[in-house]
């Protein structure tokens, strides 16, 4: 299945035990997770239980197990998972439903050109960014990074999966470089509390935009277009 999403063009980590990725994932965001129900410590179902209970955004979650009967799978969907596969699984069908789970993850319809978040407002076919119609000088990659900003809004997202994201899924790039272009955002679109956002640093992981006023409309949108990027 590596090998797979590997030719595919998917960025994969795989872990053998649950205990390491819930480890892992505290620090690291990934995009989907592909999940058996049989571990050497703890269950599938209960890593899906943890995930859904502590991560404070929905990463989509695909099942792949030899359990087939239909009160495992009402189960596992039941416990949280987006889809499930019964083994032997084919790689096409599986690369059918890992697109499909990633398009369901983004709210925002491919075909929508524009987008409207807050006081700002996303021109996707002609790459600019405006606040309140007023344009904002941005380069193509501070586009980019500010598109997958607004994205995964509220998400704790590593320096790593945004150098994958926006820079390329192999980019070799001194993670210096997503820090100045982080910085520059600040600045530029003015993401600070007094105006309504914090785009904050958070030690030994990475970053996270977030809203700081709770009595604005939550976004009504999150961006589609990115493909996916770091799987498990």
């Amino acid at each position: 299945m590596e090998v797979w999403l590997d030719a595919a063009g998917h960025t994969c980590k795989r872990f053998t035990r649950g205990e390491d990725f819930l480890r892992t994932v505290k620090r690291e965001s990934f995009d989907l997770v592909i999940l058996d129900w049989v571990l050497p410590d703890i269950n599938g179902d209960d890593v899906v239980d943890w995930l859904r209970t502590n991560l404070d955004w929905h990463i989509p979650v695909l099942f792949v197990s030899v359990k087939e009967s239909e009160e495992d799978i009402v189960h596992a969907l039941q416990k949280g998972a987006d889809d499930y596969m019964v083994k032997p699984v084919r790689p096409l069908e599986m690369l059918a439903r890992i697109t499909a789970l990633s398009r369901r993850a983004g709210s925002q319809n491919e075909i929508d050109k524009s987008l409207s978040i807050g006081e700002f407002q996303i021109d996707l076919a002609a790459s600019a960014f405006s606040r309140n119609d007023e344009p904002i000088d941005l380069t193509q990659k501070e586009f980019d990074l500010a598109v997958f900003l607004f994205k995964n809004t509220g998400r704790l997202l590593s320096r790593k999966h945004l150098m994958e994201s926006v820079w390329g899924q192999r980019a070799d790039l001194n993670t210096r470089t997503v820090d100045t272009h982080i910085s520059r955002l600040r600045n530029k679109l003015s993401l600070t509390p007094e105006n309504g956002w914090r785009l904050s640093s958070i030690y030994q992981h990475g970053y996270r935009l977030e809203r700081t006023d709770q009595t604005r409309e939550s976004p009504g949108h999150r961006l589609a277009g990115a493909p996916a990027g770091t799987m498990l």
